[in-house]
Parts: C-alpha cells; structure tokens; sequence
C-alpha cells in the first residue's frame, strides 16, 4: 500500500545542543510515531529505486534498521544489518572508517552479500558520509554492487554526498543550511 507523499519534515524535531553544543539534532521520533508519514517516507525513500532490481536492502545501527527492514519488505527483498564492532554472532567482516576526531568500525556477516546481488543502503541521515561511505566499501569487499544511497535526511552543508561517488543518492528531505 502506497500513500501521497506528503511533507515528512513537518514531522522532524529539532533539539539543539544535542549531543553537543552547537550541534542541532533531527529527531525522527515524531516521524516514526505518526503511521501516515512514516508510511510516506518508506514510500519515498523506496520509490527511486524500484527499478533498480535491488536483492537486498541494508540498514546502518540503529536508525538506519528501522527505515531499510520496510524498503527491503517492499522489494521483496532480504534485509541485512550493518553493525557497529562487536555485535555480530558470526564471521564477519569489517571496515574501520574517520569520525570528526578518531576512527570507528562498521561490521557484517560474510554471507550477508553475495557476489553479483545489487544492493540498497537506506539510512536516516547523510551528514560526512563516512558511514555510508563504509557501508558500500563492505558490499563492495563481499562482491556486492551498490544499487545506490537511500536517506531520509540529508545534511547539504556537510560533504557526505561527494564521500559517496557517482552513485545513484536520493534524500527525502534536504536541509541547506545548518
């Protein structure tokens, strides 16, 4: 079932000074409590990519779960999770990647992507683009292709998308300014 996009972003809170000062935080939860305009994001951020043949659909910890399970579900496709360090149960593989100060590590199960299969990224935000940037390195590492980049925000002030390549990226909504 698909809805009439609507205007989501009418549906994001802004806390400032969170998680430090300066820093204003888009807070989603308004979004995913409402069923009318969370139905429409899903639609949103699935609707770019349905001819893209896309087999699976990864979510990035922890947000980025709750968007791509549902874009997964309306491509009939397999839902993989993408995981900070040491939280999955089997052999994985990993990719180490820059924060604003210091480095961290994205993992996910070795037959999670198989070669060939063409693959989704969905993600709430796209800010540096150093998790989505990761994210498709690991596909790429278990010879997946990247069908492209899904995000339900998208920071423009920040220089995520030129981390990402020439990949197909769509945002549903896109802030300009911080």
């Amino acid at each position: 079932m698909t809805t009439d996009p609507i205007d989501i972003s009418t549906h994001i809170r802004d806390i400032p000074d969170f998680p430090s000062p300066g820093i204003v935080f888009k807070d989603i939860t308004p979004l995913l409590g409402h069923p009318v305009a969370f139905r429409s994001a899903i639609d949103q951020l699935a609707a770019p990519f349905e001819d893209a043949s896309v087999t699976k659909v990864l979510g990035t910890e922890a947000r980025g779960f709750i968007l791509a399970a549902p874009v997964a579900d309306r491509y009939g496709a397999g839902f993989v999770p993408v995981r900070k360090a040491g939280k999955l149960p089997w052999e994985i593989e990993r990719q180490e990647y820059e924060l604003e100060y210091g480095t961290d590590l994205l993992e996910i199960h070795r037959d999670a992507i198989l070669p060939g299969e063409r693959v989704l990224i969905v993600d709430d935000v796209l800010a540096t683009g150093g998790t989505a940037g990761a994210t498709a390195r690991l596909v790429e590492k278990l010879g997946g292709e990247v069908a492209g980049f899904a995000f339900l925000i998208e920071l423009a002030f920040l220089p995520g998308r030129e981390q990402l390549g020439d990949h197909h990226i769509t945002s549903v909504i896109t802030y300009a300014g911080e």
